[in-house]
């Protein structure tokens, strides 16, 4: 997720999960009576009842595909104006509903997902919420919900490639998310899900050092030292509380914890959330940093004064001082109290350059 959240009341959307339940309604009822709902309505699990429009309404009598064009609201979510599209078919008897990734739809290639190996990548919530739709609409049309649903978004492939669909073994496509169906705009919701599918898919799969980065010049510089797997990197970003938690309740043997300069200051300083808009540095703690590494008086006045961490850094460097060893050990500190033990930690802080500038643990 990228960008400044605006200012002002922001309007929320509706995920790939609410617009996959959205079209599979809708490609139900033109199954059973031949007649698109347009608008249809849904039912959320909150007990929210929103409507949509089609964008597609296609059928043969034997498969129907209706598709929605989603609004992700103000969210800066990758798949704002997306298509999902939903077709269906009548399955066996008694033989429920049936899920398959169609065009722009993932497949699962590694465990550690709450989705086996080779199923679609729809996740289990919204499969639940399609399903309880359905049976409402089988009720209503006086039809069995036995169908076969392939769910497509087409150029999703593309879309995922912005995500980290790729490095949590989703191949193929994007993942039909959502556990309430509603998007709230900058809540970050879908980065950390990927934070936590990350940390599980490690775990499945073996690997006992993990490597978690504020950004992909230190994640590049965390991978390369080491030669770590893709699998063993997770793109912790701002989250580091978000992280450190999840891994606190599902540990593993060995955690690298990689970042930039001010960053890794703010995690010093106490801050689990790094985002610029949400925590800042102190620069007059950071000038105390600076004094118990052994910075005189005119290093302290510029620290004290200065613009950016990254200033306090050079006025560090060039006397020499291991002011970065300081801050790594102090996020370090905050990390394990965090983690409350069971995991081997280390902190490395890296330069705009990608050189390391300070390590601990």
């Amino acid at each position: 997720m990228t960008g400044r959240k605006p200012e002002g009341t922001l309007r929320q959307g509706w995920t790939t999960g609410a617009c996959a339940v959205a079209a599979a309604v809708a490609a139900f009822e033109a199954l059973a009576t031949g007649r698109f709902p347009d608008p249809v309505t849904i039912r959320l699990p909150k007990g929210q009842t929103p409507s949509f429009s089609l964008s597609r309404a296609e059928t043969d009598g034997v498969r129907a595909t209706a598709g929605i064009i989603k609004d992700a609201g103000d969210d800066p979510d990758v798949t704002h104006g997306a298509e999902i599209v939903v077709s269906a078919e009548a399955g066996e008897a008694g033989s429920g509903i049936t899920f398959a990734a169609g065009d722009g739809v993932g497949t699962v290639t590694l465990p550690g997902l709450p989705l086996a190996v080779g199923e679609p990548a729809i996740n289990p919530a919204p499969r639940a919420i399609i399903a309880d739709n359905l049976a409402a609409a089988a009720e209503r049309l006086g039809r069995a919900a036995d169908l076969n649903l392939t769910i497509s978004i087409p150029g999703g492939e593309e879309m995922a490639a912005k995500t980290m669909n790729g490095r949590l073994g989703i191949k193929g496509g994007l993942s039909v998310l959502g556990t309430t169906g509603i998007v709230i705009p900058y809540s970050c919701a879908s980065w950390i899900h990927s934070i936590h599918r990350g940390i599980d898919v490690a775990r499945a799969n073996g690997i006992r050092h993990v490597a978690a980065a504020t950004g992909s010049t230190s994640e590049a510089a965390v991978r390369d030292l080491y030669g770590l797997p893709e699998e063993a990197l997770i793109d912790m970003g701002d989250f580091a509380g978000g992280m450190l938690k999840y891994l606190r309740a599902h540990p593993v043997e060995r955690l690298t914890l990689a970042g930039g300069f001010a960053k890794l200051v703010k995690l010093a300083q106490g801050h689990m959330d790094l985002h610029s808009s949400r925590s800042s540095v102190d620069f007059g703690r950071l000038a105390e940093t600076l004094e118990a590494v052994g910075g005189g008086a005119d290093a302290l006045s510029r620290a004290r004064a200065a613009n950016t961490a990254m200033e306090v850094l050079e006025i560090a460097a060039a006397e020499g001082l291991p002011i970065a060893d300081r801050v790594a050990a102090g996020a370090r500190e905050v990390a394990m109290a965090a983690l409350s033990g069971g995991t081997e930690l280390e902190v490395m802080v890296f330069d705009r350059r990608g050189q390391r500038v300070g390590h601990a643990g």
